[in-house]
């Protein structure tokens, strides 16, 4: 039986959450920018599905039960893929400014 050298592939994987779907594309944009400048492989962005939260409110307090309104929170979502991250790429992501409005989860796989 011969032996397999399987070399174990460390990922950075960054999940990227906001509100305006332009804002979470210049945010994504500006970080594959930062990896690039660093030379590390990535995979990514890979864009997932849009979920939707929808509220219906009564417009009134006590009576009109028919007269409702409807609202929808819109949370766009992208995910990035760092193959091999070395501290010099962390570093450089977590000094990173993103603007207000985007959420970024960095999780080591």
């Amino acid at each position: 039986m011969s032996e397999k050298n399987s070399e174990v592939i460390q990922k950075l994987r960054l999940k990227i959450k906001a509100y305006d779907h332009k804002l979470i594309d210049n945010s994504t944009h500006q970080i594959i920018e930062t990896i690039e400048r660093n030379d590390a492989k990535f995979i990514g962005p890979i864009p997932l599905p849009v979920e939707i939260r929808r509220y219906t409110i009564n417009r009134s307090t006590f009576v009109h039960k028919n007269s409702r309104e409807q609202f929808e929170f819109r949370i766009h979502k992208r995910l990035i893929d760092i193959l091999n991250p070395n501290q010099k790429i962390v570093d450089a992501l977590s000094h990173l400014t993103l603007p207000a409005g985007v959420d970024v989860e960095i999780k080591m796989i």
